[in-house]
């Protein structure tokens, strides 16, 4: 979709680290709530639900996190809005990926 976008080297030491720590938030925060399901859990049926919730879980984080270039302006747009990650992160990015980023943003809240 961005395939225009080109990556300095340092946009992509940026671009990764902010991925990473979304990526340990994303996580920090399912093995909460997996912890909180699975302790509640009283019956097997509730038990193969936490089964089914996680499988679902990490679908859902794979289909999240793709660290593809072309992708990442979706990416970081979503985690953002999910409140995985702090666009504070992605400081020292191109104001014109920035802005793209701001523009995905944007157009989702309405």
């Amino acid at each position: 979709m961005f395939h225009h976008l080109k990556w300095s080297p340092a946009e992509k030491k940026i671009a990764r680290e902010a991925y990473d720590a979304a990526l340990q938030c994303a996580l920090a925060k399912l093995m909460a709530e997996f912890k909180s399901k699975a302790g509640a859990v009283a019956t097997p049926s509730e038990m193969w639900e936490v089964g089914d919730y996680l499988h679902q879980q990490r679908r859902e984080i794979g289909e999240m996190f793709d660290y593809r270039y072309s992708q990442l302006p979706l990416v970081f747009a979503r985690l953002i809005r999910e409140q995985h990650l702090d666009e504070a992160l992605l400081a020292g990015l191109s104001d014109e990926k920035r802005r793209i980023i701001r523009s995905i943003l944007s157009s989702a809240a309405r």
